[in-house]
């Protein structure tokens, strides 16, 4: 996940996505996806900034080469600020979908934990009830 100037991506987004698939290159890392996420205000104000720009990129690259992606982007003046996280256990399709797949994902989580504890309320009452 990208933070950047959401003035500077609504005015040039050629330009940001460029300097993004540059330093991700530059690494040997192989972009799958990159996609505007959200514009939203910043809870604090970033080098002057108050609102900023999300943009959600999954790529492959070597383990070994995220340390020089991390420095490349604090060298960056475009990139605010970045988060990178393993995602292995994504499907490609999901990727491809965006975030519907992923509130889908979310409420099959959600609905598996109801099922657990409708599992376990019944395994308790059949404990709990006396053996004759």
């Amino acid at each position: 996940m990208f933070l950047v100037d959401s003035a500077e991506a609504a005015t040039n987004w050629e330009g940001v996505t460029a300097a993004i698939k540059n330093i991700l290159e530059k690494a040997g890392a192989e972009i799958v996806s990159l996609r505007k996420w959200d514009e939203r205000k910043l809870a604090y104000e970033i080098n002057g900034k108050g609102k900023g720009m999300y943009i959600l990129c999954y790529f492959r690259a070597e383990g070994s080469k995220l340390r020089d992606i991390e420095r490349d982007i604090q060298l960056s003046e475009r990139i605010m600020r970045v988060l990178i996280l393993c995602a292995e256990q994504r499907q490609a399709e999901d990727i491809e979908r965006g975030s519907t797949s992923q509130e889908n994902s979310e409420m099959g989580t959600q609905k598996q934990t109801d099922e657990g504890r409708k599992q376990t309320e019944q395994g308790e009452r059949e404990v709990s009830e006396p053996v004759v």
